[in-house]
This record gives C-alpha cells, structure tokens and sequence, in this order.
C-alpha cells in the first residue's frame, strides 16, 4: 500500500465513483483492463463525495491557470480512485505509459501543457520517476462535457 499511503502523508483523498448529472446515462467502463494493459477512460475533476469539482468553464475566461493545474490534480485522484476500485490494489500499477490531456479552452489560451502539468506533476510525485515516466498529450477543446475545464485518459501497465 505503499501509493495509498503517500497519498494520506499528501493530504490527499481518493473520491468516490462519479455521481453524473440527473438523467446523465454513462455506457462504458471507466477502466478496461486487458492483459497488464489498462486503458482509462476520460475522467474531470471530482470532490471527494464523487461530485463533479467546481470552478467550472474554460481555462483563460473563467478559470485561471492555477485553478486548471488544480482541476488536472483533482482530476488525477479521480483517475487513481477507479484504478483502486478495479484493481483493488494501486501499487499493482507498474508503469504509466501515455496521458492525453484535454483542457477547455477560451480563443487565445495556449498553456495547456501548464494545467496538464497538475497531472503529470502528480503521478511523477506518487510512482517516481520510472514508474511515473509516460507519454503525453495536451491539447485545447472547444467544450468538454457537463462546463468541466478538464478531461484525461491514461494507459498504465500493471503486474499480472
């Protein structure tokens, strides 16, 4: 439990599985494990109760770039809370391999990889710099569902 308990000497909570808006129908598994290969589903920022994390909008209108660097941490811990829930386990998550960083975007702002940093930032900080290593993206959208300022997916690899 050695990434559990770096996250409690963080302060740092893992929420519980998203609660979507009412009539919100979500038909995909947040975690498909294949193999040692898991992909993740794209995941927002959650409060701890599973709600979905405010401020909400886009980043350079409403949202300012730390607000953004938060949402991509919040957004991490939601990701690492499904990892936990279907793996039982976080320390079986041997490498992470790729991170795609969607970030909502006001015409002008071209600092995503700033906010996604709040992501990479994290797993770096939790696996180290081996484990932690992975690829990434980070690009601007036009929406993103529910007014969210950010969405990411990952690849991890995990032990078998």
């Amino acid at each position: 439990m050695h990434i559990e308990a770096r996250l409690q000497q963080l302060g740092l909570a893992l929420p519980a599985p998203i609660v979507p808006p009412a009539g919100v129908r979500l038909p995909f598994a947040f975690v498909h494990v294949r193999g040692t290969r898991v992909f993740v589903s794209g995941h927002g920022p959650q409060n701890v109760d599973g709600s979905i994390a405010g401020p909400l909008g886009k980043l350079g209108r409403e949202l300012s770039l730390d607000e953004g660097y938060r949402a991509a941490r919040l957004t991490t811990l939601a990701i690492l809370g499904s990892l936990k829930r279907e793996l039982g386990d976080l320390d079986r998550v041997r490498s992470w391999l790729r991170v795609f960083g969607m970030v909502a975007s006001a015409p002008g702002f071209g600092q995503q990889p700033a906010v996604i940093n709040g992501c990479s930032d994290l797993i770096l900080e939790l696996y180290g710099p081996d484990a932690g290593k992975h690829a990434r993206s980070a690009v601007g959208m036009a929406e993103l569902p529910f007014n969210i300022p950010v969405e990411i997916e990952a690849e991890v690899e995990i032990e078998a």
